[in-house]
């Protein structure tokens, strides 16, 4: 969804405020992150994994921004005015603004950027925020005017997607999803790109002309290491400076951690079992409802994550104010379970321990089994685990599932965008609002969109369209609320958990400020002391 993409640095947010700080901040130095999985498109309009998103927050820049406290604050645009209860958007542009090779940035760069958003020959998951608006209008080189049909709620966050440089796009020898900036992008950020070596690194450096002034660090290196356990092992030796630990990481081994300030607080996320909903397996709520009373979400939580997370209930954490704490879970109940799958007309094969139905086609019937493949990403050990766990849990009941553990690109691209999967372990990171409209709505179910389990009701599907454009705060909150009900009633997915978040970073970056925002919008802040700094910067 849009909010993971555009602030890939902010998905961690937290209710306390941690600060490093020293007198001098001095220029230099290499800040070194880990990340499991490759990029696959260095495009805001195309992106859509986290890896992607990580290195886009840094090249390129929104029109507004979240500050450390969640109150949306001007990047590319100095201000805005709201105007004709709220259908009239006008964004008063930065001047002296530059593209990494020079070129000035204007409000034609907006208005290109628009309409490749709303252009339906261009895959992007990000345009039903932006076929709201009726007409776009330049004022002038600085001032552009977006007239809606009708008053949009999250209409100025959406502008928080990066803006991309017509002079680049526009070429006419390259098609858009080709274009060899999707690979060497050229942004208004304050990180340049240097060099990228397919599943190995990308390299950013420092832009010294950046509007809000030189970053301290000087380059940033992405590395990819497509595993937690080799991370940690990196973490050990110092050469990373940054990961997210898993829970047995951050309780044990504290003795290794001394170089390095770890942090736990719950994150505005949630891990979930999606399911394809056009597999005949998984098309009828009650086996679906079936097999939510069959996982037994507390093991899960005292088993892999111990004890940090919560059981999940919906789309919304605990921290929104969409959360319906009235909601109440599947309970785990293996018999009920039994009870719901006979009810959709499967039996137990006492042979072969395995649920099996009778399939009537014409003049034929054949008996089919219940098995499939549960798959996800490879390098997260917890969701590895996660997925044993549910593997043993299920065949208690007669389903067999086998676990496929793909590599991040292959996962993605291969599995998830094509459909071409039966059952999912997944994450969503989420923004403040609720609006969950691309990933929900019936509208959003085409390749390379955001509902890729292909869900599909008409009532969620208007009150998505009603919580969009209802500016009543209490009106608004009861809308999502009942999303929250009746996703959780329909199970697209099993909410699994609301996780904790436990990043580390080396001490000898200073300046680390951890709000609300979480840990990174503040990133250009960040430096080593000179006494303190590793690498010798050589371009």
């Amino acid at each position: 969804m849009r909010k993971i993409l555009f602030y890939s640095l902010i998905i961690l947010l937290v209710f306390f405020s941690f600060t490093y700080k020293t007198a001098t901040q001095d220029y230099g130095d290499i800040y070194i992150d880990a990340s499991l999985g490759d990029a696959s498109y260095l495009n805001p309009l195309l992106a859509t994994d986290s890896a992607s998103a990580a290195i886009n927050s840094l090249v390129y820049n929104g029109l507004v921004k979240y500050d450390k406290d969640l109150n949306l604050v001007g990047d590319l645009a100095e201000k805005w005015e709201i105007r004709n209860n709220g259908k009239e958007l006008i964004f008063f542009l930065r001047k002296n603004v530059f593209w990494h090779d020079g070129k000035e940035f204007t409000a034609e760069d907006v208005k290109f950027t628009y309409e490749k958003l709303v252009d339906p020959t261009i895959k992007t998951p990000y345009s039903s925020d932006f076929n709201l608006i009726e007409k776009c209008e330049v004022i002038d080189k600085y001032t552009i005017k977006f007239i809606y049909k009708k008053p949009f709620v999250p209409a100025l966050e959406s502008w928080g997607i990066g803006i991309i440089p017509k002079h680049i796009f526009s070429d006419k020898r390259y098609d858009f999803h080709k274009n060899p900036a999707n690979r060497a992008p050229i942004g208004t950020g304050p990180y340049k790109f240097y060099k990228w070596i397919t599943d190995e690194k990308i390299e950013l450096i420092a832009n010294e002309n950046y509007f809000e002034g030189k970053p301290f660090i000087s380059k940033y290196v992405y590395r990819i290491i497509p595993d937690q356990s080799v991370q940690f092992l990196e973490l050990l030796n110092e050469s990373i400076d940054s990961m997210g630990l898993t829970p047995d990481q951050f309780y044990g081994y504290k003795e290794f951690f001394k170089s390095y300030n770890k942090f736990s607080y719950p994150s505005f996320s949630y891990t979930y079992l999606g399911f394809n909903l056009k597999h005949p397996l998984f098309s009828e709520k009650k086996v679906r409802q079936a097999i939510a009373h069959a996982i037994n979400k507390q093991e899960i939580i005292s088993g892999v994550l111990l004890g940090k997370g919560r059981p999940a209930t919906g789309p919304f954490p605990p921290q929104s104010w969409a959360y319906n704490e009235d909601v109440v879970d599947f309970e785990y109940n293996p018999q009920k379970s039994k009870q719901l799958l006979v009810e959709a007309g499967w039996f137990f094969d006492e042979n072969k321990k395995i649920l099996k139905k009778i399939i009537k086609n014409k003049d034929k019937q054949e008996t089919i089994e219940f098995k499939f493949t549960l798959i996800t990403n490879q390098g997260n050990k917890s969701r590895q685990l996660i997925a044993e766990i549910i593997q043993k849990q299920l065949k208690d009941i007669g389903i067999e599932v086998e676990i496929l553990i793909l590599e991040w690109s292959i996962f993605i691209n291969n599995y998830i965008l094509p459909r071409k999967f039966e059952a999912v372990i997944l994450g969503w990171s989420l923004s403040r609002d609720p609006d969950q409209f691309s990933i929900w709505h019936s509208s959003q179910r085409n390749p390379g969109q955001y509902n890729f389990v292909s869900y599909s009701n008409y009532e969620v599907d208007k009150l998505l369209e009603l919580g969009r454009v209802e500016f009543n705060f209490e009106k608004r909150k009861k809308i999502y609320q009942q999303i929250h009900k009746i996703i959780h009633n329909d199970v697209p997915y099993i909410f699994l958990y609301y996780p904790e978040s436990m990043p580390v970073i080396h001490k000898r970056i200073k300046n680390v400020e951890v709000t609300k925002a979480g840990i990174g919008w503040n990133f250009i802040k960040w430096f080593v002391p000179k006494t303190q700094q590793k690498y010798f910067i050589q371009y």
